[in-house]
């Protein structure tokens, strides 16, 4: 069922789906979406604070700079959406896991995250943060890691095959059976300025 947010009373959603709806002239605080599918709909700088997502589906839409305290993201699918400056170390910790595609989480944060095989498909993290965060399993294929900020972060059975741009420094960052292309070791190694060929 399409929604046109005709209605702005409720504030309990299921099944619904939203279309080219711009969201940033309505408070959705304490507001719950299940089950939801949002096309093209603009979020950037809403106040989402308390905001439940479940099993929902976001195609085309801008979250960017969304303030996302206490927010819940549940089996929640991102596709070709902008997520600028996000900091979702501010989420709900009960409810959050992601599917990552074709997705701009430029100067997103992820600070001390659970986001365990959390997969990131052909998405730009352009100085995204994920320091002290458990990234293991995790998929960055085909996806931008230009100083991305990994610190302390749980790297294990990560699988950078097909990641550009990224470094990494090994000593100071989990990454037992991390996997990587050949040609992609020097991106570990470049703080020893070695010369590899």
């Amino acid at each position: 069922m399409k929604n046109t947010w005709d209605d702005k009373e409720e504030k309990f959603y299921e099944r619904q789906e939203f279309m080219a709806i711009d969201f940033t002239e309505t408070p959705l605080k304490n507001w719950e979406f299940y089950k939801c599918k949002f096309d093209k709909c603009i979020f950037s700088n809403c106040d989402l604070s308390n905001t439940t997502f479940e099993d929902c589906t976001f195609d085309g839409c801008d979250f960017s700079m969304a303030v996302v305290k206490n927010t819940g993201f549940r089996s929640i699918v991102f596709t070709e959406c902008k997520l600028l400056g996000v900091n979702f170390a501010l989420c709900s910790k009960l409810q959050f896991s992601f599917k990552f595609e074709k997705c701009n989480l430029n100067y997103a944060i992820f600070l001390g995250r659970n986001l365990k095989k959390t997969p990131f498909i052909e998405c730009s993290l352009k100085e995204a943060d994920f320091s002290d965060a458990d990234l293991s399993e995790c998929k960055f294929t085909q996806s931008d890691l230009t100083l991305t900020r990994f610190s302390n972060t749980n790297l294990e059975k990560t699988d950078f095959r097909g990641a550009m741009n990224f470094s990494i420094e090994p000593e100071f960052n989990k990454m037992k059976k991390a996997k990587f292309n050949l040609f992609q070791l020097e991106a570990l190694l470049y703080k020893y300025q070695l010369d590899i060929d």
